[in-house]
């Protein structure tokens, strides 16, 4: 009799619940609406979505939600988990969010939720290598051009708050923005076994308050202008006073007591406040991780949904690659979604003694084999660092580079001698648009060249990594629904602009760089491989045996 009355018990108990909630809410409104007597200068100026000045001034910034576009938090959190965890523990995440979303996305019980499913068991190392590998990406993309320009920028003196652990944004705030503080909750850690490992749970929750008091203390005065945004009705009413951000977060009270001015960051005002790129900061030009989207629960969950269907069509879309002929696993590869699309290609090369050079941008590691799939014909390849399962299951041959200059120069001599070679100059993928330095190497070796723009779009998962298993490059790259790949053949390079008519080999390597960053209408640089691999993964990007 008693279990066939729980259910009713239960159903009692949540309307409760429910009628209660709204009455608090109700009653905190009309509190909030009632203690508000006048508005401010600054407050009605707010109240009219005009923007303060902020020159010569102390700035303090919401980062979610007023410096970014959206006030979600919970796409980043899956990043972590899925970067620096594990598919498994994103999954998990993405469970926990029915109970995210009730107790509140931004609310301090919901944010504990997220960080513990997020944290517990990670290394504070794996932590901070999304935290700057991988998390600028996405925060970069969703910059407010309105509050950037005329708040950051201007700026003296730069606080940013967040609801997040302080891990997540500190990086990309201090490098990428030149924030002077960051203020946010700290993550409890615990040594085991001569190793550090988070445990999930938040430190004392009015550690980051007293860190911002600590910041205005120092500076002795109170904060100029605070940027916001309203997301509920609570923070409407608060917004018509001085300096509230977010009732939910218990650092948002300190928002009215040390700032003079507010500015309230609206969404309609964030739909055409997208950065453009030429704007950004700094240049974004290395980053890594696998997902290619940005991580809202709505997506990840289409994602995981996908991912099975996504693994089948890779293996067999790499199958037909490896066991059927070029022209027939070129139609085959179409009808499975992977778009190929070549231009620029002579319909009669003419034979040459040492064969043909083809120098490639370097998008992903089956750059080669869409080359061959362009050619119709086998073409063999060179490449500093390649996993033993790629190179086993490489349709083409594949040989790798020693890195001794001499012995590269005598081994690409002789595959030239026995036929065409694809190389690629850059040493390392790049996913932006930018073309890395190319070594002059191949410029020494040949005066047949010819320059292959390659470029490669994908709408899910990176196909390349610089931390991560690169083994399964191919698998990720050909698990994208449609994986989309364009390879445009830009002709011999002009003989005066070859050794044979008097050029250095530094000279027809920037020649070739800048033929092809025009063709693709990427931006040429002088960074390395050395360079994106100390950034991204604190090695130098060889692949050991």
């Amino acid at each position: 009799m008693f279990l066939r009355r729980i259910p009713r018990i239960a159903a009692h108990w949540i309307i409760n619940l429910y009628r209660a909630a709204g009455k608090l809410l109700s009653d905190a409104f009309q509190y909030n609406r009632n203690s508000i007597t006048r508005l401010s200068t600054a407050g009605a100026a707010a109240s009219r979505c005009t923007i303060p000045s902020a020159v010569d001034k102390t700035v303090v910034f919401d980062f979610h939600g007023g410096l970014l576009r959206s006030s979600a938090i919970f796409p980043y959190f899956v990043l972590v988990a899925c970067e620096g965890g594990s598919l498994l523990r994103a999954f998990l995440l993405l469970c926990s969010f029915p109970l995210v979303w009730i107790m509140g996305e931004h609310a301090g019980a919901g944010i504990r939720v997220m960080a513990f499913v997020t944290f517990v068991g990670l290394r504070p190392q794996d932590a901070e290598l999304v935290a700057r590998a991988i998390l600028p990406k996405f925060y970069m993309e969703r910059l407010n051009a309105q509050v950037y320009d005329h708040l950051w920028l201007p700026a003296t003196r730069k606080v940013a708050v967040t609801s997040a652990p302080r891990v997540m944004a500190e990086w990309f705030l201090k490098e990428y923005m030149a924030a002077d503080v960051v203020v946010g909750c700290e993550l409890q850690i615990v040594k085991v076994g001569g190793r550090c490992y988070f445990t999930g749970l938040l430190c004392e929750p009015d550690q980051g308050t007293s860190a911002l008091r600590e910041v205005f203390r120092t500076d002795g005065a109170m904060a100029d202008v605070g940027v916001v945004r309203n997301s509920n009705p609570l923070d409407h009413c608060a917004m018509a006073d001085v300096g509230v951000v977010r009732n939910s977060n218990p650092l948002d009270h300190f928002f009215l007591r040390y700032c003079k001015e507010l500015y309230r960051v609206t969404k309609e005002s964030t739909k055409t406040a997208h950065l453009p790129r030429t704007r950004y900061p700094k240049p974004l030009i290395f980053h890594d991780g696998r997902l290619a989207f940005l991580p809202t629960s709505s997506a990840t969950l289409a994602f995981f949904l996908f991912l099975p269907l996504g693994l089948t069509l890779s293996v067999i879309r790499i199958s037909i690659g490896i066991g059927l002929p070029y022209k027939i696993s070129f139609a085959a590869g179409a009808l499975l979604g992977v778009r190929l699309r070549t231009s620029g290609l002579a319909k009669n090369m003419a034979a040459k003694r040492r064969g043909v050079l083809f120098v490639c941008t370097h998008r992903t590691l089956v750059d080669p084999i869409m080359l061959t799939a362009a050619l119709q014909k086998p073409v063999p390849a060179v490449t500093y660092s390649l996993s033993r399962l790629s190179e086993i299951l490489a349709p083409i041959k594949t040989v790798r580079l020693t890195r001794d200059r001499e012995r590269d120069a005598a081994m690409m001599s002789r595959l030239l001698e026995q036929g065409d070679l694809a190389v690629c100059p850059e040493g390392t993928t790049c996913r932006e648009p930018y073309l890395l330095r190319f070594s002059p190497l191949f410029a020494e070796l040949a005066d047949d060249m010819e320059p292959v723009a390659l470029d490669a779009r994908v709408t899910l998962l990176y196909g390349t990594t610089a931390s991560g298993r690169k083994w399964l490059d191919p698998v990720a790259f050909f698990a994208n629904p449609a994986p989309a790949y364009r390879v445009e053949f830009l002709g011999a390079v002009p003989r005066d602009q070859t050794r044979a008519g008097g050029r250095t080999g530094a000279e027809v390597a920037n020649w070739v760089q800048q033929r092809l960053g025009e063709a693709l209408g990427f931006e040429c640089t002088g960074l390395t491989r050395r360079d994106k691999y100390t950034m991204l993964a604190g090695t130098d990007g060889v692949v050991r045996k």
